[in-house]
């Protein structure tokens, strides 16, 4: 997965509780699916777990995009030490070619 694809999955909180209130879609956004169809199926528990989601969606937001920017710093962590590695091969191979030429 790239830094492409994680961004695309930050939604806007307005959006998130929008399909609460209108779908009760929210766990569809945090790409928790298995939860979002529990959810529809036993029609919000009742609107009890509706309720509940209500008071508790902020924090599920935050920890979701807390979840995609910690892979993102891996992706870009990885990144970074390819290019240093890169960079030592192109190094020692342009002081070999010198010391051969």
């Amino acid at each position: 997965m790239n830094r492409t694809d994680l961004e695309s999955k930050i939604k806007p909180t307005v959006t998130i509780y929008l399909s609460w209130f209108l779908f009760g879609s929210h766990y569809a956004f945090l790409g928790k699916w298995n939860t979002q169809i529990l959810f529809w199926i036993t029609l919000g528990g009742l609107g009890i777990w509706a309720i509940i989601d209500l008071v508790t969606m902020y924090d599920k937001i935050v920890k979701h995009r807390e979840m995609i920017f910690q892979k993102i710093d891996e992706i870009e962590k990885e990144e970074r030490l390819g290019k240093r590695a890169q960079y030592k091969i192109k190094s020692t191979s342009g002081y070999k070619l010198a010391m051969v030429g």
